[in-house]
């Protein structure tokens, strides 16, 4: 890895509302600081590691505190728990180790004024060893292959809209309908490209998960720096609906969990919902190497979370593609929980999403849309982020992803990030997709 940021955790706290917590929440008035002993939290398995933890209020360092504590293997459960008390401002915890690579997550919380306050920390051992679960059909790639020729027989149908309120005097906006998958089938998005006439490279960019509105002005700076963007809304749904009009959506897509379409089909590999939206990545290709701005040589997938998963997924199904870049893939190792010990990806099948069990059938599913087989296809450059933290898409599915890679590959870790990447960082992807342009 040719990047590393070592960071030393100084984390905020909320109120403690366990699904809610972050380590960077806004105007708190308690701030956690957890130092491991291994400034970039990671060890090999064997090695015990320590974590001091100090906490404060308004800037004042706490003590005689008692600091209640449980740890346990990324995202399953605890198998040690106690208390330690601040002495000086501060207290030691024993994580221990882990004889197989993976990450332990230390979870933590303090009462203050009547209030709790909650925290957590992971550090890994040997990650870089970590192999998924998921193993790879042997008609996997016969199986998308099959796929896409059927989609190459449903026009794509265009239908684009000029968006004024979302065009600048340097950024043309787009709304965007195409068809895919099936005739009657679509998909949305948002097409933001520079007003200068020129030729450019063009950027795909999947959804996060959720069924939610859209604004193509937080990603307005790729236009401005000089690439045709793609936004994408997977789901047929038209973007520019009011949020009302789309929490109203997101309820009627299932009842177990928000993002319940990720379950729908899920017995049977033709029927599942996401063969459409890998499908539907595609044809947003298709459209942009269609434009007559496009420079014929660079198409790059970008994204984060589902739509970090998607864009690796995109990336091995369609040849054009010559970058990557995803942060923290969701849709990764999904089938792993089937497995004692074993950690899993988001949607967290069999654990956090209710509902669905890891039958033989769900898992075969899985295999033929798991991020991790799409991986050991890709053979262009790939720039990936992650962090420790992260209790949404894991560190160690996140690991288990990079691994298997076999395509030149850069990553950065910033090991204090949960579910999140700074400002600076999603810049500094931009000037790494600019770096590799041909």
């Amino acid at each position: 890895m040719k990047k590393l940021f070592t960071c030393i955790t100084v984390l905020f706290c909320l109120l403690a509302v366990p699904a809610l917590a972050e380590n960077y929440p806004y105007q708190n008035n308690v701030l956690w600081v957890t130092t491991p002993n291994h400034a970039d939290w990671l060890y090999k398995t064997g090695e015990k590691a320590t974590v001091t933890v100090a906490v404060y209020e308004y800037g004042i360092l706490q003590d005689g505190l008692q600091v209640s504590y449980s740890i346990g293997q990324d995202e399953l459960d605890p198998d040690a728990k106690g208390t330690v008390t601040l002495k000086g401002g501060k207290a030691e915890i024993a994580l221990g180790t882990m004889k197989n690579p993976g990450f332990r997550d230390c979870q933590m919380s303090v009462k203050l004024k009547g209030r709790t306050f909650s925290h957590h920390i992971k550090v890994g051992f040997s990650p870089e060893k970590l192999e998924p679960y998921t193993q790879m059909p042997k008609d996997f790639k016969e199986f998308w292959k099959t796929a896409l020729d059927e989609q190459t027989k449903c026009l794509m149908n265009p239908e684009v809209k000029y968006v004024s309120e979302f065009s600048s005097d340097k950024v043309d906006c787009y709304l965007v309908k195409l068809q895919c998958y099936k005739p009657g089938q679509f998909i949305y998005g948002y097409l933001t490209k520079p007003k200068k006439t020129g030729k450019y490279p063009v950027v795909v960019c999947p959804p996060g998960a959720g069924v939610k509105h859209m604004d193509p002005t937080k990603t307005m700076f790729y236009a401005e720096s000089g690439c045709i963007r793609f936004d994408m809304e997977i789901h047929g749904i038209d973007p520019s609906l009011s949020n009302e009009v789309y929490k109203d959506i997101t309820r009627a897509f299932g009842d177990h969990h928000p993002n319940g379409y990720l379950a729908n089909g899920i017995n049977d590999r033709d029927t599942y919902y996401m063969k459409k939206v890998y499908l539907a990545c595609v044809r947003a290709v298709d459209y942009l190497c269609s434009l007559p701005e496009w420079d014929g040589k660079n198409v790059i997938a970008q994204g984060g979370s589902q739509g970090g998963g998607l864009s690796l997924i995109v990336t091995a199904l369609d040849p054009r593609i010559t970058l990557c870049v995803a942060n923290h893939p969701a849709l990764a190792d999904m089938a792993a929980y089937a497995e004692k010990g074993r950690t899993g990806g988001y949607p967290h099948f069999n654990r956090k999403y209710q509902g669905i069990e890891l039958t033989p059938e769900v898992i075969k599913t899985l295999s033929y849309y798991d991020v991790v087989n799409f991986a050991r296809c890709i053979k262009v450059p790939v720039f990936m982020t992650w962090g420790y933290n992260d209790n949404v898409c894991p560190p160690t599915t996140s690991y288990s992803v990079y691994n298997v890679l076999s395509c030149p590959k850069e990553a950065l870790l910033t090991p204090v990030n949960e579910h999140w990447v700074s400002t600076e960082t999603r810049y500094d992807q931009l000037d790494w997709i600019k770096k590799h342009l041909k």
